[in-house]
């Protein structure tokens, strides 16, 4: 595993020199359009192609492709899912973006709480690369040379008061406009990028919630279960805090498809209580 965590952490490198060598993928004439579309693919097929080279793993399943991938004569079992360019939209307005992994032993159509790792890359003003592997949540941060660094081990999410609130708040549900409304009232300041993995780095060091809820017209949720929730999940819980669909742990759930979505709420485990709380009031009632 620890091969193929080096491997993947390589391959960061290479997707980060893309945002200026691929400017043409990127595109310059539709900030939100088919060139920056194809810029998620090309990231896509860097870590794909070099999956297949290496023969590391014998199952991937990523955002942009619609089957899992089986690998010939691959030297392990493990299966990763990968979320190629999260945020990829902010590249053009030059905010952070990411790169999301998760790794099982085997199946990736199997529950969060069975992944043996899961990392993120966080492509900023500096690169960084956390990971949780069993022992604790840890940070790197690349060098000048382009190596990875050890910059923080065993990492907590603290108590504090933020909160990054995804979907139109014309849209909430019920019982999501109240929670909202009382982390606002106990004064809980917004930060919000529109990047999952930037945002959920920030909740990490700084405390508060996360949350992408169902709301009306998608009461299902939109962030992906495998490749955003399920990985982030993972690290976030690994730190002492939580993940939930508002009703029950999200790392509980069984994928039935590579699509699937859910609505998300990670942080401290007091914001993750007062939602799901909150959410069976709003049912029982």
């Amino acid at each position: 595993m620890s091969e193929l965590i080096l491997f993947l952490a390589e391959q960061g490198k290479t997707i980060k020199s893309g945002f200026l060598k691929s400017q043409d993928k990127a595109g310059t004439r539709n900030m939100y359009g088919e060139e920056q579309m194809a810029l998620d693919k090309w990231a896509d097929d860097v870590l794909i192609k070099g999956l297949k080279k290496t023969r590391l793993v014998r199952y991937i399943a990523t955002e942009e492709q619609p089957v899992i991938i089986e690998i010939e004569n691959p030297k392990n079992q493990f299966g990763v899912v990968i979320d190629p360019l999260d945020g990829s939209s902010l590249i053009d307005v030059n905010l952070a973006v990411g790169t999301i992994i998760g790794i099982y032993p085997g199946n990736v159509l199997d529950k969060g709480k069975n992944m043996i790792a899961a990392m993120y890359i966080l492509y900023g003003p500096l690169t960084t690369l956390t990971l949780s592997a069993g022992n604790g949540v840890c940070d790197f941060v690349m060098d000048e040379k382009g190596e990875f660094n050890l910059t923080a081990q065993d990492i907590r999410i603290p108590d504090a008061k933020l909160y990054a609130p995804g979907a139109l708040r014309k849209d909430y549900l019920p019982a999501h406009a109240k929670f909202i409304e009382e982390l606002e009232n106990e004064g809980y300041k917004l930060r919000f990028s529109g990047s999952f993995v930037a945002d959920m780095h920030q909740i990490l060091h700084k405390g508060g919630v996360f949350t992408y809820p169902g709301y009306a017209g998608k009461e299902k949720g939109k962030l992906r279960l495998l490749f955003e929730a399920n990985p982030i999940g993972k690290i976030i819980t690994d730190a002492g805090g939580a993940i939930s669909n508002g009703r029950t742990d999200i790392l509980e759930m069984k994928p039935t498809a590579i699509d699937d979505i859910t609505p998300i709420y990670a942080g401290g485990k007091k914001e993750i209580r007062l939602i799901e709380k909150m959410i069976a009031e709003s049912q029982s009632g």
